[in-house]
């Protein structure tokens, strides 16, 4: 055997040994980067589950049904799915639609007695020859109460297997609990709006008294001012009772603060000074409608008015990465710590008792952490004769979170 061929069988052995070391490599991340069989199923039903999750979890209107019935007809595995109430049915995905009149009437039996119901060939009597419904589930949609206002119906085309059966049961469990927080969200967003009023109730009657009497103060003097200091409580209360909205921006809230301020400076005269320091960048931040007025107008009522002398009240927005920074500080009287604790917490026990100081304050914090989370409440800090200084902290951007336009 001569050199070159020595030296060929060479080269082809390192290349045959360098080509089955490259294919193992390759076999091996190709097993890494492909799931199991349990891992895929895994996947496909949480998938599929949060799909229909967001539908059920607005609500269950009719067009939240009609999107959630085709996800879930894919959970339960059947042939057909409808959801119904006692009334009528609200979707339906798949086979069975011309069953629906037998099949609402089963559906209203079971959320009456709130007892599940499998259906055969008995009671799905039908005078089509091709019909291919033989049976049928019906689950109640209970929430943590025991009540239902819906039920799941599960269309087999074969007599239902217990497999079936088992599926529609605990699919129908699955959707009563997401309908449940639905409710729990909107019965969150009703006590939002309902804090908005306490806080409207709280706020204005002191604050049209004042204004309505500096107003009058200065009809017969300067009915020019007068007449802007009008204009600009009409556009305060304006806003401030508006009916939409459970957000706004921070530009709008400040634009109302200005007002309010316009108001107050008519009454204080040189006495109330103020300062701003408002960074650009955070202006379109959205924040909860009317969470920073109070703290304003806290500081106005408690800590400047009751100050012999000039006042300043600081208003600062910095812009903090991802959040946004807000401070509201003025140099008046101030107060005991363990009084402003105990007021905040009688102000929670009772929010319609607005004749403790710093008015608000609880219902604002409560608001922030609502929307927020915990971490985002406020943090007051004061003292006897050493004003008071609030301060809160927004995200700048938070799911869910936007000013109406």
């Amino acid at each position: 055997m001569g050199p070159n061929l020595s030296t060929a069988i060479a080269v082809v052995a390192m290349i045959s040994a360098l080509g089955a070391a490259l294919f193992a490599v390759v076999r091996l991340r190709a097993r890494r980067g492909i799931a199991t069989a349990t891992q895929r199923a895994t996947y496909d039903v949480l998938h599929t589950a949060g799909l229909a999750a967001e539908p059920l979890r607005a609500g269950l209107t009719p067009a939240g049904a009609a999107k959630a019935v085709r996800h879930l007809r894919t959970l339960v595995g059947s042939a057909g799915l409808a959801l119904a109430n006692r009334d009528r049915m609200l979707a339906l995905d798949g086979r069975g639609g011309h069953h629906g009149q037998q099949l609402l009437a089963a559906a209203a039996q079971t959320i009456n007695t709130r007892r599940s119901t499998v259906l055969g060939e008995t009671e799905l009597r039908c005078d089509r020859v091709d019909c291919p419904v033989r049976g049928a589930v019906i689950a109640p949609l209970t929430g943590p109460d025991g009540r239902a206002t819906v039920a799941l119906v599960a269309i087999a085309d074969d007599q239902p297997v217990p497999g079936l059966v088992q599926a529609a049961l605990e699919t129908a469990h699955w959707a009563g609990a997401q309908l449940a927080l639905a409710e729990l969200d909107s019965s969150r967003e009703r006590l939002a709006r309902a804090e908005v009023r306490a806080l409207r109730a709280q706020i204005s009657p002191h604050f049209i008294y004042n204004a309505l009497t500096a107003i009058g103060s200065f009809v017969r003097t300067d009915p020019e001012r007068a007449r802007e200091l009008i204009l600009e409580f009409a556009e305060f209360t304006r806003y401030s009772f508006r009916a939409h909205g459970e957000f706004t921006t921070l530009a709008e809230e400040l634009r109302s603060i200005d007002r309010y301020l316009t108001i107050e400076r008519a009454r204080f005269g040189d006495r109330l000074q103020v300062k701003l320091q408002i960074a650009p960048e955070v202006l379109p931040v959205s924040l909860p409608f009317l969470c920073l007025q109070p703290l304003v107008e806290n500081a106005v009522r408690h800590g400047l008015s009751r100050k012999p002398g000039v006042g300043m009240v600081s208003i600062e927005a910095r812009d903090a990465g991802a959040e946004c920074h807000i401070t509201v500080e003025d140099d008046g009287v101030g107060m005991d710590p363990a009084v402003l604790v105990a007021g905040i917490a009688e102000a929670a026990a009772d929010p319609t008792d607005d004749s403790g100081q710093h008015v608000g304050l609880s219902n604002v914090d409560e608001r922030l952490r609502s929307v927020f989370g915990d971490q985002f409440g406020l943090v007051v800090e004061t003292g006897l004769g050493s004003g008071t200084k609030v301060s809160m902290r927004v995200p700048k951007f938070h799911r869910h979170v936007r000013a109406s336009a």
